[in-house]
């Protein structure tokens, strides 16, 4: 049976993005991206909702949004959903769901450049 899991956002980034190495030395970037959406309520009046999405960026594109992104950047971004789990400090377990980037464009363009070439990556899990 085939699957697809893929996620597509624009949003603007929460935070800057801080990178932490894993105990076998694979660099990740982990930002959160706020996505908004607008629209006009019955009374006429703009209404805003925001979902606020964790992000993990891994390797080499997980260092170039160390590098070239901050809070406020708009972003372009394409990954994958991801569960994982924990035990609390009262020994429930809890649930959070990420998405783990694969590709990220900026999409804000500084006067007279153009803009950005998208950067791709595969996540290290995915790495032989």
């Amino acid at each position: 049976m085939p699957a697809l899991n893929r996620v597509q956002l624009i949003g603007r980034l929460g935070k800057d993005p801080e990178t932490r190495y894993t105990p076998t030395g694979k660099k990740v970037a982990n930002f959160s991206l706020a996505v908004s959406q607008r629209w006009k309520g019955k009374d006429g009046e703009v209404k805003e909702h925001t979902e606020w999405v964790n992000v993990e960026a891994w390797g080499r594109l997980g260092e170039v949004c160390q590098q070239y992104l901050h809070k406020g950047s708009l972003i372009y971004l394409e990954g994958r959903l991801k569960t994982d789990r924990y035990e609390d400090k009262e020994g429930e377990k809890r649930y959070f769901t990420k998405v783990v980037a694969l590709l990220m464009q900026m999409l804000d363009r500084k006067p007279e450049e153009e803009p950005v070439a998208a950067v791709e990556e595969t996540p290290a899990e995915y790495e032989a």
